[in-house]
């Protein structure tokens, strides 16, 4: 049995993993995969692949190009989803913030530095105008630690996958102002550098059955109620986040997939150093059996 370690945040778009887990499909496979969840996202996933403790990780796409020039060994290996993330901008719910233009100069809550709720905030600001230089910004950890940070008034701000918070905005901890749609995928898996030979013909294979589990539960019936019931969704939200997710049709990455991300970032100054798409996927040739 080939060992591998992926790491993933504990969310909705991840289902297709649990599933095949479930099913005991990677063992069909001759593979003894162990996930682990990450709620503080992919600034902590990064912190797993340098650590050591990942083989492999399902990062949002700037939160592996800020990773890479961090000097996390990682190269991206494939899409996962080709759909970009919408993110639900969010305000505590009784702040006097009542429109997103509202926001100039407010507390950043992040989850880390390097996480996409930090990025995002970033190209969130250039795309309406504002000064980038000198952002609040505040850690929490997690989407927990953001509620926390509300409660305490402590930050003004927090960004975050819109469907994954609506159950905090329908119980009035939080409230919705705005949305966000990254102008990039919004997840890619990630891999070690280097990783053995042996795994990355086992990693190919593994994602080839995880997108094949994606296609099957989209086109479950009962998918909405399925996924609802595992994440304490609505079943109506979860319907109209099917309709604007697509998990990718096979492993594949491409340079054109990171480019936007990558320039994006780099004329943000958000990040250590700027780095090209091609210093940030996976060679082809060095992936094949």
């Amino acid at each position: 049995m080939i060992k591998l370690t992926i790491g993933g945040v504990p969310e909705h778009f991840n289902l297709p993993w649990q599933l095949a887990l479930e099913q005991r499909r990677f063992e069909a496979l001759g593979i003894d995969l162990t996930w682990r969840d990450y709620p503080g996202g992919s600034g902590a996933m990064a912190k797993g692949l340098r650590e050591g403790e990942l083989d492999a990780a399902l990062l949002l796409t700037e939160g592996a190009v800020a990773a890479v020039t961090d000097g996390v060994e990682l190269e991206i290996v494939s899409r996962y989803t080709d759909s970009p993330l919408v993110w639900g901008i969010h305000v505590p719910a009784d702040s006097r913030v009542r429109a997103v233009n509202d926001l100039q100069g407010a507390r950043y809550a992040i989850s880390r530095k390097g996480s996409g709720s930090h990025l995002i905030a970033f190209v969130h600001a250039r795309a309406e105008g504002w000064p980038v230089n000198g952002l609040s910004l505040v850690t929490v950890g997690s989407l927990e630690g953001a509620v926390d940070a509300f409660a305490a008034g402590t930050a003004d701000v927090f960004f975050w996958e819109k469907f994954m918070t609506k159950p905090l905005v329908d119980a009035g901890k939080f409230r919705r102002v705005g949305e966000f749609k990254a102008p990039w995928p919004a997840f890619v898996i990630c891999a070690q550098r280097p990783m053995h030979q042996h795994q990355r013909v086992a990693l190919e294979r593994v994602i080839e059955l995880v997108l094949e589990e994606a296609r099957a539960l989209r086109a479950r019936a009962d998918a909405p109620q399925l996924i609802a019931e595992r994440y304490g969704l609505a079943a109506p939200d979860v319907a109209e986040w099917l309709e604007t997710t697509r998990w990718s049709e096979h492993p594949a990455i491409a340079t054109d997939d990171v480019a936007p991300a990558c320039m994006a970032l780099g004329s943000l100054g958000v990040l250590p150093r700027v780095v090209d798409a091609a210093d940030c996927i996976a060679k082809r040739d060095a992936a094949s059996p």
